[in-house]
């Protein structure tokens, strides 16, 4: 058995309500062993009376989920197109002001596991000459891959607000911070109370709208 978070967009203010589930866990990195783990997570969130429910990884059964995966998400950067996975660790600042801005253009695998980064201290992000602090932990992800997603993927985001809960099995909230089924669970609620194009106009807006220091002092964030 294992104990994983589930992303819910609320549709209001509060934007994402975050619960923990057991669930039978199969072990093993086989896609096969993913794909048990996936199903037997959703059953348990059926019980719980949610019906419109997403993988968003390159572990889901749907092509949505599979597509809206960091992996396979593109982003805009110097007049190319790079992964959002790329963009996030490329855009990692460390103790000395050190960046390895080459990470950019790596393909996502290598660029999450390009062992420079490991075992680092963050001390901040950079990224198209915007900085973006460690507080809120998880601003800067949330705020590259919102905008990704509204701003490339127009009829993506048309088919991701039919959703209402949110999963990435490979998400261990023991080992990471940032999660891709979390993200969405913000965006769609964005979507739906009609501040998503202007929560993603600034980094001003996006902390002042996500992250109101009410919501931060609960620990949902």
């Amino acid at each position: 058995m294992a104990i994983r978070p589930i992303f819910i967009a609320t549709k209001d203010e509060k934007l994402v309500e975050i619960k923990d589930i057991e669930f039978k866990f199969y072990t093993g990195f086989a896609p096969i062993q993913k794909a048990k783990s996936r199903d037997s997570l959703h059953n348990e969130v059926k019980k719980l009376g949610f019906k419109n429910i997403l993988e968003v990884s390159t572990n889901s059964d749907n092509e949505l989920g599979w597509k809206l995966s960091a992996f396979n998400l593109m982003v805009d950067f110097e007049n190319k197109k790079i992964p959002l996975e790329s963009a996030f660790q490329g855009s990692k600042v460390f103790e000395g002001n050190i960046q390895y801005e080459d990470i950019y253009f790596k393909d996502a695998i290598k660029a999450k596991k390009d062992e420079r980064i490991k075992n680092k201290k963050i001390i901040k992000f950079r990224f198209n000459g915007i900085e973006w602090e460690n507080e809120p932990k998880t601003a800067f992800y949330d705020y590259l891959y919102i905008s990704t997603v509204y701003k490339n993927y127009p009829e993506l985001l048309e088919e991701l607000a039919k959703y209402e809960v949110f999963t990435d099995i490979a998400f261990n909230p023991k080992k990471s911070i940032n999660c891709q089924a979390k993200s969405c669970a913000i965006l769609v609620s964005l979507y739906h109370i009609g501040k998503l194009k202007d929560a993603i106009s600034s980094k001003e807006k996006f902390l002042e709208i996500v992250y109101p220091k009410k919501v931060i002092q609960k620990g949902l964030f």
